[in-house]
């Protein structure tokens, strides 16, 4: 990682230029054909009819907790207000509703994920060409793009926990006491994500993972009497912070934020109280077993890593391309001149298999400059610091090592059936891990390395163009349907696998 060229400043007018690029594809993306399928997708069958239940003040269960479907309510309030979106309605909630009016709000929501990437990006690093990388990764990954264009509740509980995440790094590089209030604000979307579906949590277990790292690297340093003069990093300021506050901050305001998002839900369903509703929920998801037998699409932590089981969430056949859509119902048989409607939730394919190698690269990395962490750069033999990074390059490969696994650790013991958007969370400190890489490539002095760069995102940006029917469903042949349909298999282990 030697052979940095000194990095140039660049022009703030080019990354808002940038962002806002990023932003505008993004919408364009995701409010393109967004009624085009007059159904309830995959799970929009439940949080739809959730969401409906509310403003028909209507009782019901449900297995995670209520903040997504408040959210999706308001979305069909807002959209039945307004005169345009009425293309397509059904009656599949129980009322007459336009699809765009469930699905509207989550696609906005969604296309704000690339700039809050952007920020993370920007606020590790202070560098407008990491931060804009990063964002362009977000944007390129079809998994967000799929989940952005239904009624589901994954891109809330991302975003929430990436603002989380954001207003703790804005905390830990704050003057003076203003770190408790960007510390607040990082708990309350913290309480927000856990208010989605409580594996929201790991994002706010990524904060505490740090802060238990920083505190024991300056125990090391304190039973070691090493002197800290230059130690500035957000790591060693993290240890500084008064553990009072940062449990106030991090573990009552998310506690209660939870609690009083409840409110609304159990005023309207008197059958549980607070903490029966949970111990109820906990049950729902014991009983849920795994397998093929519970669902076709069950798929393993490790498995989403490499991608090894998408999701498909729509396919209808259309006798032609001027035939109308089937909604629902079991699909046809594909027959001569016929196209396939088909919406798989996956990633961008080579986006997440660099950043698998990019995380492992990076968490290789952090083995390597384990001394930088545990001693000041000052007490180390010159030997000693031939090839470490700066300790703030470290401090950005530890948070995102961490995130990455306090996100996706927590499943190896999960029993019950689970699938690919569950790494939804992981995988965006994957991608955040390739764009670091990607900077630092096009910043070397290397002509390899900056090429190396280029063809990364070239790559990236190719992949996602060509698996975009799939991402948005648009009209496929058999022959070019079956060309993005393929798999590898290498031993025991499938790196892909479509249906």
């Amino acid at each position: 990682m030697s052979g940095l060229i000194k990095p140039i400043e660049q022009n703030k007018v080019w990354l808002w230029l940038g962002l806002v690029g990023l932003f505008i594809g993004s919408l364009c993306l995701r409010f393109w054909g967004l009624g085009r399928f007059n159904a309830l997708v995959f799970d929009e069958v439940y949080y739809v009819k959730f969401a409906h239940n509310y403003l028909t003040h209507t009782p019901f269960f449900d297995g995670h907790p209520p903040l997504s479907k408040y959210l999706i309510a308001i979305g069909i309030w807002l959209g039945n207000q307004l005169p345009f979106g009425k293309d397509t309605v059904n009656t599949l909630a129980g009322s007459s509703l336009s699809t765009w009016s469930y699905r509207w709000l989550n696609a906005l929501t969604g296309s704000f994920i690339p700039l809050v990437v952007a920020a993370i990006a920007y606020e590790l690093s202070r560098r407008r060409s990491y931060a804009l990388i990063a964002g362009l990764f977000a944007a390129a990954d079809g998994l967000f793009l799929v989940e952005s264009r239904y009624a589901l509740n994954n891109v809330y509980l991302v975003i929430f926990g990436l603002l989380g995440q954001w207003f703790f790094l804005k905390a830990l590089n704050a003057p003076g006491k203003k770190w408790l209030l960007w510390m607040g604000l990082a708990g309350l979307f913290f309480g927000a994500s856990a208010s989605i579906k409580w594996n929201g949590l790991w994002f706010l277990l990524g904060a505490y993972l740090l802060w238990g790292i920083a505190w024991a690297i300056r125990l090391v340093r304190m039973i070691g009497r090493s002197s800290t003069p230059s130690d500035a990093t957000p790591l060693y300021r993290l240890a500084r912070l008064n553990p009072f506050y940062v449990l106030l901050t991090l573990g009552a305001i998310p506690a209660l934020f939870y609690r009083l998002i409840w409110i609304p839900h159990l005023s309207l369903s008197h059958d549980f109280g607070f903490w029966e509703v949970q111990k109820q929920i906990l049950a729902y998801h014991e009983r849920v077993g795994s397998g093929p037998t519970v669902h076709p699409y069950c798929s393993t932590w490790v498995g989403w890593i490499w991608m090894q089981r998408p999701v498909a969430y729509f396919y209808q056949v259309a006798s032609s391309l001027t035939a109308p859509i089937p909604a629902s119902g079991t699909a046809s048989a594909v027959t001569s001149g016929s196209v396939i409607y088909d919406v798989h939730a996956m990633g961008n394919p080579f986006l997440w298999w660099f950043s698998a190698g990019a995380i492992a690269l990076l968490l290789w990395i952090l083995i390597e400059n384990f001394n930088s962490l545990i001693s000041p750069a000052e007490t180390l033999t010159p030997h000693q610091q031939i090839g470490l990074l700066p300790p703030n390059e470290v401090w950005i490969g530890l948070f995102l090592v961490v995130n990455y696994a306090a996100n996706l650790l927590p499943w190896v013991r999960v029993t019950r059936c689970v699938f690919l958007y569950h790494y939804m969370g992981s995988s965006v400190f994957a991608s955040l891990a390739l764009a670091w890489l990607v900077d630092r490539w096009f910043r070397s002095n290397t002509p390899r390395l900056r090429s190396r760069a280029t063809w990364t995102i070239a790559i990236v940006l190719v992949s996602f163009v060509f698996w975009m029917p799939v991402y948005l469903g648009l009209p496929l042949f058999e022959w070019q349907y079956n060309l993005r349909m393929w798999q590898i298999q290498i031993g025991n282990f499938w790196l892909l696998r479509w249906i």
